[in-house]
């Protein structure tokens, strides 16, 4: 698990081919104004999706983990109050992992919370389980998600 600014993005690029691209997303997008949504940069192995909401409780959240993507999940107004805790320190999954939905969903609680506030960013890897949107203010957000094992063709 990663917590930082996006100005120091370029400390991450080594770590998968595709996280210079996504930084750069992240860096020259009007992220703004860009409408919500899915939205593809590099087909199936790139793409953002764009919310706006108020989250739930620390005490409804659920930890999940996704096994084909990594998550960057960036801030772009608001705090969104995250938690975290090492997949291999949870129970059983609540809610299995399935393909379709691309998580599986613990009944684990974590001690591990944290505010990500405008400008900062997350990145999940598939041994993070995490919960975001822990907040009662609105967040506008965008969480890129990049395939473990990319395609090469982005398709």
């Amino acid at each position: 698990m990663v917590l930082d600014s996006l100005q120091n993005a370029r400390r991450y690029n080594s770590l998968h081919p595709l996280f210079q691209q996504a930084f750069r997303f992240l860096q020259e997008a009007d992220l703004a104004t860009l409408p919500l949504g899915q939205q593809a940069i590099v087909g199936r192995d790139l793409f953002a999706i764009i919310s706006e909401g108020s989250g739930t409780t620390e005490k409804e959240a659920k930890l999940e983990a996704h096994r084909q993507y990594i998550d960057i999940q960036y801030v772009i107004s608001g705090t969104d109050h995250m938690g975290w805790k090492s997949l291999a320190l949870c129970a059983e999954p609540s809610e299995p992992y399935t393909a379709e939905r691309e998580a599986a969903f613990f009944p684990d609680k974590t001690s591990n919370w944290f505010d990500v506030p405008a400008g900062y960013f997350t990145i999940f890897f598939p041994d993070d389980a995490h919960a975001a949107m822990v907040t009662e203010q609105t967040v506008r957000k965008v969480v890129l998600k990049i395939a473990v094992e990319p395609t090469g063709g982005g398709q």
